[in-house]
């Protein structure tokens, strides 16, 4: 085990089911290669899923967002090479694939499509270009080096969290539960279950028929609809109080991802999973 095990930033991961026998911490950045290299080796398998996420602006793109995501995951990939790991799960996002304007309009949005990384760059959406630029360094790699790489693109992720701290998908149920606002955009979200991901993760890893990349979402909602069914599990929370229209959104498809025997929750068992173990960990007054 890492010597900091005790920071209690990961006290959460050793009260997983086995811990104390099946899990080992190593500390490691992803701009430092060689504690990569030394966490990596003897692995038959990699699951890559660190990648900052801001819940706000970021004042420097370059350093928070595109060095941590293109190079770290090129560090893991050498490190991975390097181990001869026999294959790689890297978890993008379907911000690698929306900020897509050439897509055509009205037609669901699958594996084919890519952001546009100039349109990125035009519109600071740093995130989606980080996430873009990522993946398809990514797979560029895995086809000049012979390595096994599969990317999972993740929509928003709700779901029960292991950790008592926010992250960027938890706040966004959390504004639309106790934020209160006069008015918010009634946009259309595509939303997946934290565990729906891990299970797609691990098919992606297990099945040998499995390549290239897949879309991972299960559900489309618009926002409206979602604060009603809110409202109607927990009622008393201090939702938005109006909506505005917007243009249309994007849909997306796992028609691929379903291919390999991947299957989700129910939109209301999510919630109500979401929103108990937000009270549970004490992000959400129990009312």
């Amino acid at each position: 085990m890492w010597e900091g095990q005790g920071d209690a930033k990961y006290a959460h991961l050793k009260k997983l089911d086995k811990a104390s026998e099946k899990l080992r911490l190593f500390k490691a950045d992803l701009l430092d290669y060689d504690s990569l290299r030394l966490a990596i080796e003897g692995c038959c398998g990699v699951l890559h899923v660190a990648c900052p996420v801001p819940s706000s602006s970021v004042s420097n793109p370059e350093v928070e967002l595109l060095a941590p995501a293109v190079k770290g995951t090129l560090n893991v990939l050498k490190a991975c090479s390097e181990a001869k790991v026999k294959r790689v799960v890297y978890v993008s996002s379907v911000a690698a694939m929306m900020m897509n304007p050439s897509w055509p309009k009205g037609q669901a949005m699958d594996e084919l499509s890519w952001s546009d990384k100039e349109y990125c760059r035009r519109t600071e959406n740093w995130y989606c270009l980080s996430k873009t630029e990522a993946e398809s360094e990514a797979l560029e790699y895995a086809k000049i080096n012979g390595l096994d790489v599969i990317s999972v693109c993740p929509s928003l992720i709700f779901g029960p969290v292991l950790q008592s701290t926010l992250n960027a998908s938890t706040t966004a149920l959390l504004n639309l539960m106790k934020g209160g606002q006069e008015s918010v955009p009634n946009r259309l979200r595509n939303l997946v279950d934290v565990r729906d991901v891990a299970a797609a993760v691990i098919l992606a890893y297990e099945k040998s028929e499995a390549e290239g990349r897949y879309t991972c979402t299960s559900h489309c909602i618009k926002t409206r609809d979602l604060v009603e069914k809110l409202k109607s599990l927990y009622p008393n929370y201090n939702y938005p109080h109006s909506f505005t229209e917007t243009e249309e959104g994007i849909t997306l498809s796992s028609e691929k991802l379903q291919g390999l025997g991947w299957t989700y929750k129910p939109l209301e068992e999510t919630l109500v999973d979401s929103v108990e173990s937000y009270r549970a960990s004490g992000l959400l007054e129990v009312k």
